[in-house]
């Protein structure tokens, strides 16, 4: 079996383990479950940036080690961005509301 093959098969069974496990967890715990993908969002944006900045063995063309580090990028930038959102409603939900007519 190839790497490739071996690559793709791990990628596929971590796909479906994190289905699972995202849909498993209770309601309650989502606010914590999103803060925990910002960390790791931002350690893949990390070693997404070295790959990025290495150069490829072609020097006059872009590699596809280029292209996926600045997928990589991407995606975990929407992933934090997102992560931050929906945490910021989560969050509001449980502040106390004011009434009308109190000042702050």
């Amino acid at each position: 079996m190839t790497e490739a093959m071996i690559a793709f098969y791990v990628f596929v069974l971590a796909c479906f383990v994190g289905y699972m496990v995202v849909w498993g967890v209770t309601p309650s715990l989502h606010t914590p479950l999103i803060s925990l993908t910002n960390a790791i969002s931002g350690i893949i944006i990390v070693g997404a940036i070295l790959v990025a900045g290495f150069p490829s063995d072609e020097m006059e063309s872009i590699g596809s080690t280029e292209i996926m580090g600045f997928v990589a990028i991407t995606l975990a930038s929407i992933n934090i961005f997102g992560g931050f959102v929906v945490t910021q409603r989560m969050l509001a939900m449980f502040q106390k509301k004011k009434k009308t007519g109190e000042t702050a």
